[in-house]
């Protein structure tokens, strides 16, 4: 069952109405109801393209956030073959929050390490909801060396509100445990690559994120703080956050006009959660693409691209 977001009611109720005419029609063979459904469906595709060619930033943070999104967990299962699961920090515990381990990507060897938000009720919560803890962080670390001692290229997969901000991630370490996983990102001699596909929350995302490509679902988001993190700090009210999603230009447009994000990857018309094989194969060929770019660079060469990347970031427009 399809779950509608806010700005989607009217397309929830013509899409319902649609439903319950074909229901009706199961129901009773000598009902012949196929011509209003489709006109029905008619009206329903042109209201969802016009809800979505032109998405505010609050919107796409609604999108971003969409239950139904394809997490992490979706595209291991489907693009990455022989995937072995590495647990645990070898130092305090294994955070479910991020999951990764070696597999193959088109054939090719890969290490993949991602957040997962989980997808129901039971999921979510022992995935925290994709809040990393330290211990998250330094399983990536863990896994990056890895990959790295064995000339693995990483691919990570961003989808993360922030990293966990409770008391006992404070008293483990969680600040220098993610600066620990940044620098170690900039640190790998072999290709890193990194995908937001739903939310990427503020250091929690950089974490992983540090990498020589970064791409981005249309729809997806990425900044160093949410809008409603963002509006209770600069206007005491979290009412505020579409405001907060304007100013923080966090959509896939703005942080490739910025430089920040290098590739967006397109979403079928209404977001990913309404075709999610069709976002998971972009996904994979966009991965593929980027890889065989990095594939025959030097271990010198991978890290000097990263290290300048970031280093122009903010660059342009200045010389103007």
């Amino acid at each position: 069952m399809s779950q509608y977001l806010d700005f989607e009611k009217p397309l929830a109720e013509i899409e319902g109405k649609a439903e319950e005419l074909r229901a009706m029609a199961r129901e009773n063979a000598e009902m012949d109801v196929e011509k209003e459904a489709s006109a029905l469906d008619k009206k329903a595709a042109d209201l969802l393209r016009t809800l979505y060619n032109d998405l505010t930033p609050w919107r796409k943070c609604q999108v971003a956030r969409h239950p139904q999104r394809p997490h992490c967990q979706d595209y291991i299962n489907t693009l990455f073959t022989e995937y072995t699961p590495l647990a645990g920090d070898r130092n305090f515990a294994d955070d479910h929050a991020v999951m990764g381990g070696i597999a193959r990507l088109d054939g090719a060897p890969v290490m993949v390490i991602g957040h997962e938000k989980g997808n129901d009720t039971k999921s979510r919560i022992e995935r925290n909801f994709g809040m990393a803890r330290p211990e998250g962080y330094r399983k990536a670390i863990r896994l990056m060396e890895l990959a790295n001692r064995f000339g693995l290229p990483v691919i990570t997969l961003v989808d993360t509100p922030g990293a966990y901000p409770g008391k006992g991630a404070e008293e483990r370490g969680q600040s220098e445990a993610i600066a620990r996983s940044t620098e170690k990102c900039l640190e790998l001699g072999v290709p890193l690559i990194s995908v937001v596909i739903g939310e990427g929350g503020s250091g929690g995302a950089v974490a992983f994120a540090t990498a020589n490509r970064v791409a981005m679902l249309e729809h997806s988001i990425y900044s160093v703080i949410s809008p409603e993190g963002c509006a209770s700090i600069l206007w005491k009210d979290a009412e505020k956050m579409r405001e907060s999603a304007e100013a923080l230009r966090l959509t896939s447009k703005d942080l490739h006009e910025l430089g920040v994000c290098d590739r967006i990857i397109a979403e079928p018309m209404g977001g990913a959660h309404r075709d999610p094989e069709t976002t998971v194969k972009s996904v994979g060929d966009a991965l593929v693409s980027m890889l065989n770019e990095l594939r025959d660079l030097s271990p010198e060469k991978l890290r000097n691209d990263r290290r300048r990347k970031y280093l122009d970031l903010g660059s342009k427009g200045l010389a103007a």
